[in-house]
């Protein structure tokens, strides 16, 4: 279950599970490309969904996230948010986040969908709740965390030792 400040809040689809493969998806880049986990082929990745980097905990899960990555070359770190990509843009821009792939669904739903994290109710309806991904090279789910209070920061060691294998 998932809450806002205590109140459940409705879900459509299934958050991926360890060891599952994650779906592919289709979510639009910076330079307003289309990109899908093909184009991350051969690499680990830790898939942060945020409901939006203009808001605080969103914003300081990316910068922790973006800091691990700027020691730790072997993967990549990809924020998944309903942002639009000038915006995510400025978000890198002015938080110096120089190791994060910012996606949005500006597109289509279909990834908070397919991945389960589609709020349904309540004043965040159609965002995204919190959840964090680590995929192997394969996509392949080594770790799998829906954040059980959308105002709350993830387990940032748990998706970091798993990328790393720890």
């Amino acid at each position: 279950m998932v809450t806002m400040k205590g109140n459940p809040v409705s879900l459509k689809g299934s958050f991926p599970k360890k060891g599952s493969e994650a779906p592919d998806f289709s979510l639009v880049d910076a330079a307003l490309k289309d990109t899908t986990l093909a184009d991350f082929a051969g690499k680990k990745k830790i898939i942060s969904i945020v409901p939006s980097l203009d808001t605080p905990t969103c914003s300081i899960s990316a910068k922790k996230f973006n800091d691990a990555a700027l020691k730790d070359k072997d993967w990549v770190f990809i924020v998944v948010s309903c942002d639009l990509p000038f915006a995510q843009k400025r978000f890198c821009i002015s938080e110096e986040a120089k190791h994060v792939v910012t996606l949005s669904m500006m597109r289509s739903k279909k990834f908070a969908e397919d991945y389960g994290v589609l709020i349904q109710d309540g004043p965040l309806a159609g965002l995204c709740t919190r959840g964090v991904l680590v995929l192997d090279e394969n996509n392949k789910v080594l770790h799998a965390e829906l954040v059980s209070e959308i105002s709350s920061e993830p387990n940032y060691k748990a998706a970091l030792d798993a990328v790393k294998g720890s």
